[in-house]
């Protein structure tokens, strides 16, 4: 793949001087190199145009302060007489055309390299959900949600008294971390559930819209072992800034380790779903699932937000309704923001959501829920 050669950016020394809080220091004034032979390519070719932009705009606005100062009126200056010349208009036609093309052959290439998503080593289905994105990886498996952390959640609750500066990587954090392997070719198919989500890690220099109904692609090949972060970079909702994404990029050693912890867990967790569950258990489970899945809208004391949200608390569905309470957690309610939890949570965390949303706030019901009652509303 063509390469260029590497300018350094310029980092204006004034600038630094003005912009010297510490809150300010991972400010950066150009685009990163980032960690794959895309994202290089990408950079380059950026500080490629930009030195030719600077260039012509360095012999423009020279050219005319040259004119002005030489051929002033004071000075004697007599204007030109002719109308028109071919030669300048061959001339300021030929060379913009060859900047054009001398931009676009490279840029060409980059752009149809980014494109080719073919002889992939492992392929990874992202799906966007009001707010997070749901992982699975199609060769392995493995299947999962990632949610914005906890520590970044309470700091961004209103009235939590947590000063946002003392979480570390605020909004940028998550739960559970998509792990990748390097040197590998990774494609990705990204969707959407619900509304237009974009998934996008500025260290690969890939961004992609996840849209509900089709399947975009895009690839990457990690080339340095290392945690990357990005964001959800559509305006998705109230909470579009609740959306961070965290990659974990690991040796193919680790990678598989990774891969065997999670398939061992999956096997627990069904496991576990063919048991009766205590009240305790559920209740513990639930507030944790409730947490990372719920609170947003619902808020942490199931009151919801007046005209927007509904609460749960002392609620005729919360107190009666055991079994509309399932099937809206099941099947969502159209036309809302309550999304269907049936494909993203496993019948052990949908009986233990509902059984602590009945028990939790003073609802006290004593209802409890076994992953049984949900395995089988999901046949109904």
């Amino acid at each position: 793949m063509h390469t260029f050669h590497r300018i350094p950016g310029i980092l204006p020394g004034a600038a630094l001087w003005l912009f010297s809080h510490s809150s300010l220091a991972d400010w950066e004034l150009n685009l990163t190199e980032g960690v794959t032979e895309i994202s290089r390519e990408v950079y380059d070719m950026h500080m490629f145009v930009l030195w030719i932009c600077v260039w012509i705009g360095v012999l423009v606005f020279g050219a005319m302060a040259i004119s002005i100062v030489r051929h002033r009126k004071s000075r004697g200056a007599v204007p030109a007489g002719f109308h028109e010349s071919t030669f300048a208009e061959v001339l300021w036609t030929v060379i913009p055309f060859a900047i054009l093309i001398t931009m676009a052959w490279p840029a060409a290439k980059t752009l149809i390299a980014m494109e080719d998503t073919s002889d992939a080593d492992i392929t990874l289905k992202v799906t966007g959900h009001q707010w997070k994105w749901e992982y699975e990886y199609l060769d392995s498996g493995v299947k999962f949600i990632s949610s914005l952390h906890p520590e970044s959640r309470e700091a961004a609750a209103l009235g939590s008294g947590i000063d946002p500066a003392t979480v570390d990587n605020y909004l940028l954090e998550v739960d559970n971390p998509v792990v990748l392997p390097v040197g590998k070719k990774i494609r990705f198919l990204l969707t959407a559930s619900d509304v237009i989500h974009a998934w996008w890690i500025p260290d690969f220099a890939i961004k992609k819209d996840a849209i509900p109904g089709f399947i975009n692609e895009m690839w990457t090949n990690i080339e340095e072992e290392g945690i990357y972060r990005g964001q959800c970079a559509e305006l998705c909702g109230r909470d579009h800034g609740f959306m961070p994404i965290v990659v974990h990029a690991l040796s193919q050693e680790k990678y598989d380790e990774w891969v065997s912890a999670q398939l061992a867990a999956a096997e627990a967790v069904a496991a576990s779903a063919d048991r009766e569950w205590a009240m305790d258990e559920l209740m513990q489970r639930g507030e944790k699932v409730y947490g990372t899945y719920c609170v947003a809208c619902h808020q942490a004391n199931g009151e919801g937000i007046a005209g927007a949200f509904p609460s749960l608390k002392g609620t005729p569905m919360m107190l009666n309704d055991l079994e509309g309470h399932i099937d809206i957690v099941l099947n969502g309610k159209p036309g809302t923001a309550m999304q269907a939890f049936s494909t993203q949570l496993n019948d052990a965390d949908l009986a233990a959501v509902i059984t602590y949303e009945r028990n939790a706030w003073g609802n006290d019901t004593g209802d409890v829920i076994q992953p049984a009652t949900i395995k089988a509303a999901r046949i109904q």
